[in-house]
């Protein structure tokens, strides 16, 4: 009989950890998933958040989740070559059940500053994210995975998203973070039915499934077009849960179940509430589905051997586009100059396919790119 655990995005954040210490103190949260690197930069980190990652990490109920590693960065960088040393010594140290990292690359230069978003699905970008995944697994020394993102520029890049996250773990293994918020931004957002895009992931490979809420935003070139925006900075929606309960029995290797949301959302005594109503709800669906006797299939443990190559792989092309397209995100003034800007890009006529790009969502990745700049 397998065991799914729920579980809750827990970093240095005083409003997360005020609204969580409840169900800390109750003892009803399972797991917990860091993201560790956010903290590469903190000098001090206190001893009673270190106690907690050690007491999750001694029962192997800690995972850890990358966030600016930018994994499909055409380029290899310093930072990135830091963040392997940093993840190889934080994994000895906590004592990871797995490790993850964002879908994407981070836009800006700064690393600890930009916004991810998609690439083109194709060879180059496969064979980039192979040779980063194996680096992060020879880092981490366990099971790997990948979170499928909640931006996408058509309806064509949403189909093939499941396929493509299948092609990138296969080198090592590896799962997916299937994040229901950001699958429920994509239903929205370009007017698909769950049961159509759900069929084309390989939920085989589901090991952690988050829950988070968003935001609404009105389109400005759209009349009557609202977009559903990955924020994680409200309540998790009803819809969100239905999804939950449709899901967890068609991923028979599902081990954690992981409520995210950001303290920027939770500033208020309603709010510290309305998180843990919303995290006893998630376990309510977990605990309906823990009986079910599967038959767990997959470690995530690589099946054989692998080499990585000592010099990281990179793509030239590819990380110029990349810069040319952050620049133009950055750089302009409004929707309108964006879109002429990348008519006229290195970008045109490419694998990105600029041209099928929906205009409502050019225009969201323009604001995505804007808030991060600012």
């Amino acid at each position: 009989m397998r065991e799914i655990y729920a579980a809750i995005a827990c970093n240095l954040d005083h409003n997360v950890l005020q609204a969580a210490l409840p169900l800390f103190a109750a003892e009803k949260v399972e797991a917990i998933e860091w993201s560790f690197d956010t903290l590469f930069r903190v000098r001090n980190i206190p001893s009673w958040f270190t106690e907690l990652l050690n007491a999750y990490g001694k029962e192997k109920r800690i995972v850890g989740h990358g966030v600016y590693f930018s994994i499909f960065s055409g380029n290899w960088s310093a930072d990135q070559d830091d963040w392997l040393k940093r993840l190889k010594r934080m994994s000895k140290h906590f004592n990871f059940d797995h490790v993850t990292e964002h879908f994407g690359f981070m836009t800006g230069e700064n690393f600890h500053k930009g916004a991810p978003i998609s690439i083109p699905f194709n060879k180059t970008t496969l064979s980039i994210g192979h040779d980063r995944l194996k680096r992060i697994y020879n880092a981490c020394e366990c099971p790997v995975g990948l979170e499928n993102l909640a931006f996408a520029y058509s309806i064509e890049e949403v189909k093939r998203h499941g396929e493509f996250l299948e092609q990138l773990v296969a080198p090592v293994n590896g799962f997916i973070i299937l994040d229901l918020h950001n699958l429920f931004c994509q239903l929205h957002n370009f007017d698909v039915e769950y049961d159509d895009i759900i069929a084309l992931y390989p939920l085989e490979l589901v090991r952690e499934i988050h829950v988070s809420g968003g935001s609404w935003e009105d389109s400005e070139i759209v009349p009557d077009k609202k977009i559903r925006r990955d924020t994680h900075d409200e309540a998790v929606p009803d819809e969100v849960f239905e999804l939950l309960q449709k899901t967890i029995p068609q991923c028979p290797n599902l081990k954690y179940v992981v409520l995210e949301q950001v303290g920027t959302g939770l500033k208020s005594a309603e709010s510290h509430e309305q998180f843990r109503n919303d995290f006893d709800r998630m376990t309510d669906i977990i605990d309906q589905h823990k009986s079910t006797p599967i038959e767990i299939l997959n470690d995530f443990i690589p099946t054989t051997p692998f080499e990585v190559n000592p010099n990281p792989l990179i793509h030239p092309t590819l990380h110029q586009q990349q810069i040319e397209l952050s620049r133009i995100l950055e750089n302009a003034t409004d929707y309108n100059d964006v879109k002429l800007r990348l008519q006229n890009s290195s970008l045109a006529k490419t694998d990105w396919q600029i041209e099928k790009w929906e205009p409502h969502m050019l225009e969201t990745v323009f604001q995505i790119v804007q808030k991060w700049k600012g």
